[in-house]
């Protein structure tokens, strides 16, 4: 058996789209060690190198996360602390931003602190009934620094981020939904997660890559520096096979057969 932290799994869809799975695997509580940091960086890394159609993040065990081993923070000075947080940064948070295919987040019970931080920066968030959210990093007079307020407060706003962020509250999925922080809620949430990772892998994934680039720059510009990457990103589509083959196959049998390649 793996004593591996985490698990990376490649499989085919019934469309022929190449999926992949990261889980943390580290039950009961999938705590956030270096050993955790570092195999996730490591996954990270080869899915940078190669990545998949669709990318799914997910957990084995009662909980996602009952977040980061506090031992990490023990005896750093302040230089030590930044660059730590900038370690995670650099191999962790923007990479996965940064990978050209949908990443859904499968959340089926409590998710604190980095759990919780890497999950806002996926995609899509899908979450039990029963899961529950925390950046409880109060608990030892430190704020979420892997990126979790600023994202918190794209999705929620500024206000509630200060408020989860300060209070250390723990929030339920149909508050979070509710905020606009998770997507969908499903009693079965790992069919449901497995099932949209498929589905979004079989779609148009240079189309996929290009929305998260205009995306990317709204957060990073605004309206208008999105508008201005647009023209150059969308047009980049007329030079790949998916977008004239979907736009004969509509013209020719109509909305919804096309099918792609991500190529």
């Amino acid at each position: 058996m793996s004593t591996e932290p985490t698990r990376l799994q490649r499989s085919v869809t019934t469309g022929g789209a190449e999926v992949a799975t990261l889980t943390l695997a580290a039950p009961p509580l999938n705590l956030f060690d270096q050993a955790m940091f570092d195999a996730l960086a490591a996954d990270i890394a080869e899915l940078t190198a190669r990545p998949p159609r669709a990318l799914l993040i997910r957990a084995d065990g009662k909980v996602v996360s009952g977040g980061v081993d506090v031992h990490s923070f023990d005896g750093l000075t302040a230089d030590q602390g930044a660059q730590l947080w900038q370690d995670l940064f650099d191999r962790i948070s923007h990479p996965i931003e940064a990978l050209p295919c949908p990443v859904v987040f499968a959340a089926h019970a409590l998710t604190l602190t980095a759990a919780f931080e890497i999950a806002l920066a996926c995609d899509l968030i899908l979450a039990a009934p029963k899961a529950k959210f925390g950046l409880v990093e109060i608990v030892v007079g430190l704020t979420p620094s892997m990126g979790g307020p600023q994202r918190l407060a794209e999705r929620a706003g500024s206000g509630r981020a200060r408020e989860l962020v300060m209070t250390g509250d723990l929030y339920d999925a149909a508050t979070m939904r509710e905020w606009g922080v998770v997507n969908q809620i499903h009693d079965d949430v790992e069919s449901a997660a497995v099932a949209l990772t498929h589905r979004l892998a079989e779609g148009p994934t240079r189309a996929h890559a290009a929305t998260k680039r205009i995306v990317e720059a709204w957060r990073s510009g605004g309206v208008g520096h999105a508008d201005s990457v647009t023209p150059g990103v969308s047009g980049e589509l007329f030079d790949t096979e998916d977008l004239p083959r979907a736009v004969r196959s509509f013209l020719e049998a109509g909305p919804g057969k096309a099918t792609y390649s991500g190529r």
